[in-house]
């Protein structure tokens, strides 16, 4: 995609606005910045619109459906990005593990191709984002975490496999591969 249509504008400016009170864990980053990289990373893969809109949107219904809910998200970006965004959206189950044994099989069985693409990408830029804040606060970083660093590498292993079974090799699997090796390997 060479150009910004009104369309992704609008994506952008929404995912600014209902994400406007939240930071990424442990450096004060606005929120927004994983979002827009999300969409970054999409957008090296694909030139879908609405993939790259439920990109930017992914944790809106999750994290603020109090400031967007599905309703406005349909209305604003149609039923594909909606349905899209839904699929993504973690069950509130009680446990960390039960929230990611329920979204690991979602992901490897009921999720769509482009679903799984978004949750690569996103994957992605969180791993990318613990990968350099390792390098400034080492072992330190895992206590920001709700699940340890054993579970984190858990996580990001099987998303990697589920990635790399249901879309095949590509850049963002290459990528994530990569990152994931890394964290093996600062972690022995």
């Amino acid at each position: 995609m060479n150009t910004l249509s009104p369309r992704l504008r609008k994506a952008m400016n929404t995912a600014a606005w209902a994400h406007r009170h939240h930071v990424r864990k442990g450096g004060g980053i606005p929120y927004v910045s994983h979002l827009y990289s999300v969409m970054y990373l999409l957008a090296s893969v694909t030139n879908d619109e609405d993939v790259l809109i439920a990109g930017l949107l992914h944790d809106t219904l999750e994290d603020v459906p109090e400031e967007y809910n599905a309703a406005q998200l349909e209305a604003d970006f149609g039923p594909r990005v909606c349905g899209l965004v839904e699929e993504l959206t973690k069950q509130p189950l009680k446990s960390w593990k039960a929230r990611a044994d329920a979204y690991l099989l979602h992901l490897s069985a009921g999720a769509s191709l482009e679903a799984v693409l978004i949750s690569t990408a996103d994957k992605l830029h969180n791993l990318m984002s613990i990968l350099d804040d390792f390098e400034i606060h080492g072992e330190d970083l895992w206590q920001r975490f709700n699940a340890g660093k054993e579970r984190q590498i858990w996580w990001y292993s099987e998303v990697y496999q589920i990635s790399l079974q249901r879309l095949g090799f590509n850049e963002l699997n290459k990528q994530l591969g990569w990152c994931v090796e890394k964290l093996l390997k600062q972690s022995a």
